[in-house]
């Protein structure tokens, strides 16, 4: 099967190869991979060297070729989409072994590449807000990188769940994007954020989802949130952070990484397939909308390089996608 794999760390390691096709057994099934989608971490994976060619790639939508032995949730010739396991081989390659636990029912009224730009953005975000700081409506929410894919979708949810959803975005496009998805206001993180939320008639917000790098945004977010608040964090620090300002409010800190509980196959791993089948029927029936902006074909090295640019560029708004092979 032709795959798209790295051993160094630039982009230009990104390199067109042939692997076998593997055979699915367990509770595995077998895809047939028709569009893939990039995210940053595919960025942060390609930057560790590998000592064999490596596959990168968490988002994928396709079709079930076979199924393992313990498979009980699809069938051969399922369509589904799903964001895979960071443990594993990625998805950029013709076919791909992903646990049915981790796996949604592709979105009906989506092709393989709109639904390929939804399910690690969706689960990021679906896991920050209603199992890491367990959101109750008619609260404020903050989302720092709201024109991002994690944003793009973040903020669709945020009004589903009934908050009122603050996004920041700092060019003309990304702001109007962020408005266009539902976001009630729209602030600079590029500009101090108090000013800008207390013209809102704000003091805090109840709760702050950064999107974003954390420790230039760290103070901001410390300032912000409200008094027994909640921040849910995506991204590693690069500095210590000082958490006094967080801590005399008793605000919660959570971490979302949307591969623990692939990672650590927790009891609990259905969940992800459980939200990206609601997710799907929040599609199919107009409560959410997609996030795909730019759409590359065939799937090859030469096109993931460019993603990759585009990825590091700090441009992206919503979701690129990668659909078919030649």
């Amino acid at each position: 099967m032709k795959a798209v794999a790295h051993t160094g760390t630039d982009i230009a390691s990104l390199t067109d190869i042939e692997l076998p096709t593997p055979s699915p057994s367990g509770r595995d099934l077998l895809v047939k991979v028709e569009a893939i989608s990039v995210n940053p971490v595919d960025t942060k994976q390609r930057k560790t060297a590998s000592a064999t060619p490596r596959v990168l790639g968490w988002d994928a939508a396709g079709t079930v070729a076979a199924v393992g032995n313990a498979v009980t949730l699809f069938k051969p010739g399922d369509a589904v989409y799903y964001a895979g396991d960071v443990t594993r081989p990625g998805c950029n390659s013709e076919f791909h072994l992903v646990d049915e636990r981790i796996v949604g029912r592709k979105p009906k009224s989506m092709d393989f590449a709109q639904a390929a730009a939804i399910p690690l953005t969706a689960i990021t975000a679906w896991e920050a807000f209603f199992d890491r700081m367990k959101v109750v409506k008619d609260r404020s929410l903050l989302i720092i990188g709201g024109a991002g894919g994690v944003g793009s979708i973040g903020i669709q949810l945020a009004k589903i769940a009934g908050l009122s959803v603050i996004a920041t975005a700092s060019r003309s496009a990304t702001i109007a994007w962020c408005k266009e998805l539902g976001a009630d206001h729209v602030i600079d993180h590029r500009k101090p954020m108090r000013p800008q939320i207390e013209a809102l008639g704000l003091k805090h917000v109840d709760y702050i989802a950064n999107f974003n790098e954390v420790d230039e945004h760290w103070a901001a977010i410390g300032d912000l949130i409200a008094p027994q608040g909640a921040i849910v964090l995506i991204v590693g620090n690069k500095n210590p952070l000082q958490v006094d300002a967080v801590r005399a409010k008793s605000a919660a800190i959570c971490f979302e990484l949307m591969f623990t509980r692939a990672r650590f196959q927790t009891p609990d791993m259905i969940e992800q397939h459980k939200l990206l089948n609601q997710v799907a029927d929040w599609l199919d029936s107009g409560k959410l909308r997609g996030t795909l902006k730019e759409t590359l074909a065939p799937i090859n090295a030469t096109n993931l390089r460019k993603a990759h640019e585009k990825l590091e560029s700090g441009t992206m708004i919503g979701k690129l996608v990668l659909k078919g092979w030649t």
